[in-house]
């Protein structure tokens, strides 16, 4: 019973040191999960950057690069992998309770306009929903790879250029899988497909770098003040 006992909790301690729950962690991913659940809501506006369209879910899926980043910069490629796919827990079960509230019938009293809104932004088809799974799975989990693999050859030097690169990648990889599963035989995607990468790479350079550093920055804070 006593060397059970001890085998316990030496994979207890063994699991904690895979997954420390440090402030830093756990506020990150709290902050994780939001914008995994925000970024798609976003997506139904399109907004103008200068002569470029891009959805709007841009912006909180930045946040998602930046935080998984900021967390393999802290704690390692293999707590920044383990967010990614919990990432999918709040994101699987936001699409549930999406289809819930859209299956239940409206109260009679609720205006119709506002009905017809809510619909027409949280209605979408399974295919689109597919693609959003499938792209936000691959690229961020790859984003975390390019990430971790730059800092083996450069250490923690030159995180500027690591969070930029692997932004970038991973944004193109992002594009071409949802537009693809997406709208592929539905309508010409080559230019949509153009546009959304050059929108998407030029905030990838220009957001990205100056938020892992606040990131990493408040990462440390908090850890050094636990």
């Amino acid at each position: 019973m006593t060397s059970e006992i001890q085998a316990d909790a030496a994979a207890s301690v063994s699991d904690r040191a895979a997954w420390p729950l440090t402030p830093s962690l756990f506020a990150f991913a709290i902050f994780y999960g939001g914008m995994v659940c925000i970024a798609g809501v976003l997506g139904n506006k399109q907004v103008a950057l200068g002569p470029l369209a891009v959805e709007a879910g841009i912006f909180a899926f930045l946040m998602l690069v930046v935080t998984s980043s900021a967390v393999a910069e802290l704690h390692g490629r293999s707590v920044a992998n383990k967010l990614v796919l919990w990432g999918f827990v709040p994101l699987l079960v936001s699409l549930a309770l999406t289809l819930l509230v859209l299956a239940i019938p409206a109260a009679g009293e609720m205006d119709p306009a506002r009905l017809s809104a809510f619909e027409t932004i949280m209605l979408a088809t399974p295919r689109i929903w597919l693609a959003g799974i499938v792209a936000y799975g691959i690229s961020t989990l790859l984003n975390v790879t390019i990430f971790a693999r730059l800092k083996g050859d450069s250490g923690s030097r030159l995180l500027w250029f690591r969070s930029a690169v692997a932004s970038v990648l991973s944004q193109i990889v992002d594009t071409l899988l949802f537009i693809t599963i997406a709208f592929y035989g539905v309508f010409p995607i080559a230019d949509l497909l153009i546009g959304q990468m050059l929108a998407k790479v030029v905030l990838s350079i220009v957001m990205v770098p100056p938020l892992i550093y606040v990131m990493v920055a408040i990462g440390r804070r908090l850890d050094s003040a636990k």
